[in-house]
């Protein structure tokens, strides 16, 4: 790999600890507020909401100047939402000034990957900086469950700064103002990140000119016989995982009767899995094999059912291993299909743009869906049960679509993977 290779992943581990650490804080300042538990739950799709609206915006802005650039602007933006939480702005407002960060950052942070490696190093590529973000989810989880438990807040609320009044009365709050520094960490590697060479596409005097051009790049995803299947599946995945950061935590709270801090640790066992399933499938997995691996995408919503009937930590967490390892080794060879296309077609920021939008979108519905189900009376068991059916009713018509795309048009899937196959010939 290259070396700016190496100063991508570690602003990409930074941010992304920092991202996961202030989930844990906003659930936990949400909770300790006295917000109903629909108000947590919605703490996600609140995240997404801005990848959705901005869609065909932030890929040409990915385009518009020098990747690192981007992402650097990215995490002021995300500074600016921890302030806004902090100054007392409601955290689920705050929390979506996060997500617009996120949501610029995102078709950077992936563009880049295509603009400086070959098609031949794209699953490798994918399989170490997902490994490195599963790995930043899970110290993120941890470090935002300790820095709102109360042995380490305690201390932290304990620091008295002569004539300063932080203002810092609570546990998330503290937990907050350390998270920024993070984020700055990150945006310091932002500023590293070497220049790729690749020409500049500048953004047009009327932004409005973006949304045909978006919608055009979005159809044309659809409407390729992989890039469709690809596209969603990644989707599905990512609104499944998207939303189990705060699944886990609820269902720790009922079936476990775990605290904030102590449920965090449970998530961080399921990304856990994931890391060590997206390492696995960049070991053994090639662009030709990516949609081999659909049917776990069903199993993986009968076991989000399954949880329900676990009341042991010791059974929970191989099996939340086993969950999270599924969805790691479904989403590397899908998200490296999905990029290859999107860049033979219309570029990399656009395509990844297209890209968070259908899964960011995924996630903000089935965020939705879990949040609203809540909030019309159902238990966290009754809800995760509805979740899981969803997941693997869609998964299974996603499975069947792609069945029909291979009788009804065989030449030109064959013919897409050979290209795949040629691109990679050695996975």
């Amino acid at each position: 790999m290259k070396r700016g290779f190496y100063t991508i992943m570690s602003a990409q581990f930074f941010s992304s600890l920092a991202d996961n650490a202030l989930f844990v804080a906003a659930v936990e300042l949400l909770r300790t507020s006295g917000a109903a538990e629909w108000q947590r739950a919605a703490l996600v799709p609140m995240f997404a909401l801005f990848y959705v609206v901005l869609a065909p915006f932030v890929g040409a802005f990915a385009d518009s100047m020098p990747k690192g650039n981007v992402m650097f602007i990215s995490n002021a933006i995300k500074v600016a939402g921890c302030l806004l939480m902090l100054f007392g702005l409601h955290p689920l407002l705050a929390y979506a000034v996060v997500g617009l960060g996120a949501a610029a950052y995102s078709p950077a942070k992936y563009g880049i990957l295509t603009e400086l490696l070959p098609a031949s190093q794209l699953v490798k590529a994918n399989g170490w900086i997902e490994g490195l973000t599963i790995a930043s989810i899970i110290l993120g989880i941890l470090l935002g469950g300790q820095l709102v438990g109360q042995a380490l807040a305690s201390q932290m609320l304990a620091i008295d700064l002569p004539l300063v009044d932080t203002g810092l009365d609570t546990a998330p709050e503290a937990a907050i103002f350390v998270l920024i520094f993070i984020y700055a960490l990150a945006a310091w590697f932002n500023l590293r990140i070497p220049h790729t060479g690749v020409e500049m596409r500048p953004m047009p005097a009327n932004l409005l000119h973006l949304v045909p051009d978006f919608w055009t790049c979005n159809s044309r995803l659809w409407r390729d016989k992989l890039g469709q299947i690809s596209l969603a599946t990644t989707t599905l995945i990512w609104g499944v995982s998207g939303n189990l950061r705060y699944i886990i935590l609820a269902w720790s709270a009922a079936a476990l009767s775990y605290s904030t801090t102590q449920a965090s640790a449970l998530s961080g066992v399921v990304a856990l899995g994931t890391a060590v399933g997206a390492v696995v499938a960049s070991m053994r997995m090639r662009l030709d094999m990516a949609t081999s691996v659909m049917p776990l995408g069903i199993l993986m919503g009968v076991l989000v059912i399954l949880m329900n009937f676990i009341g042991n930590v010791w059974v929970a967490a191989p099996f939340l291993i086993l969950l999270g390892a599924i969805g790691g080794f479904m989403v590397v060879p899908m998200n490296a299909l999905l990029q290859h296309r999107g860049h033979n077609l219309m570029g990399a920021g656009r395509s990844i743009a297209v890209q968070n939008f259908n899964e960011q979108a995924c996630i903000l519905g089935l965020g939705a869906f879990y949040s609203l189900s809540t909030g019309m009376g159902l238990s966290a068991f009754g809800a995760i049960t509805a979740f899981g059916l969803v997941v693997a009713g869609v998964m299974w018509i996603i499975q069947r679509w792609h069945r029909s795309n291979c009788v009804n048009y065989r030449d030109e899937v064959e013919h897409l993977l050979k290209i795949a196959r040629h691109d990679n010939p050695h996975g």
